[in-house]
């Protein structure tokens, strides 16, 4: 199943071209922006110092523990028994897609935090209720589920917070979208990946024409699960390497939609 929806950032600007855009994935990583943004939101005190713990609540009772053989970052491991910033956590959840510094930084917030980050955003199906790796959660029946179309919604939500979009810049795996797109050029975006999911959603910069917005959600055998060399990483690229040799083409497309534009199609 492959999801892809492209829109233009500017304003409220409807997307100009999407394929299975509401189909429902499995979230991923993609939820750590939502867990971001609910701290940042809630107003929590990213400076303050928090232990490193590997035990957590399940939102359906009972404790669980994330496994560092499935974590792609092993700096937060090395760090466990020590007191470090928030701040420091939340870098990692999204510059190196950590697992045990996203279920630390959900610790300080809670699931009506992110939830409301989703509403806020106007997601009309996604929602990520459980930390990751909380199986005990996921065989009751809950689950953290995104859409392309949503994800593009979350993205945009989060333009008023500047240093959101910069952190989002600050991902260390450049592969999905990043790597459709030319050498140096700006994208705040994040991946999620596991065996038989890949996604990526981002906010790219032309340098010669205005930022648009790109989510693919893959679900299938493409999907290894590798972090890098993963062969659906491949075809999120060249979708996106698509997107970018059209990019001219999708603010044309809004344009041509205003009331009292020529009906000229855009190229």
């Amino acid at each position: 199943m492959l999801s892809v929806v492209v829109a233009p950032w500017a304003g409220e600007a409807e997307p100009v071209f999407v394929r299975q855009p509401d189909e429902l994935h499995d979230a991923a990583s993609t939820m750590k922006v939502a867990v971001l943004a609910a701290l940042v939101r809630s107003g929590v005190n990213l400076d303050a110092e928090v232990p490193v713990v590997n035990r957590f609540e399940s939102v359906v009772g009972g404790e669980f523990g994330n496994d560092p053989d499935w974590d792609s970052d092993p700096l937060p491991w090395e760090l466990l028994g020590t007191h470090v910033p928030l701040r420091l956590l939340a870098e990692r959840m999204i510059t190196h897609s950590s697992n045990l510094a996203t279920n630390l930084c959900l610790a300080r917030t809670d699931p009506r935090a992110v939830a409301e980050v989703w509403r806020r955003a106007g997601a009309t199906r996604s929602a990520s209720p459980r930390g990751i790796e909380d199986y005990a959660a996921r065989d009751a029946g809950v689950h953290n589920r995104v859409s392309a179309r949503d994800l593009v919604r979350l993205l945009r939500s989060i333009g008023d917070v500047p240093e959101l979009l910069e952190l989002l810049e600050r991902n260390d795996f450049r592969v999905d979208l990043a790597a459709g797109l030319p050498p140096n050029t700006r994208i705040a975006f994040k991946n999620g990946w596991f065996p038989g999911v890949r996604h990526s959603v981002g906010l790219v910069h032309p340098a010669d024409c205005p930022p648009y917005l790109i989510a693919v959600c893959y679900t299938g055998p493409l999907a290894t699960g590798e972090d890098r060399t993963d062969p659906a990483a491949r075809l999120l690229a060249r979708i996106s390497a698509a997107v970018w040799e059209r990019r001219d083409a999708i603010g044309a497309v809004t344009a041509a939609r205003r009331p009292g534009a020529p009906r000229e199609r855009a190229r």
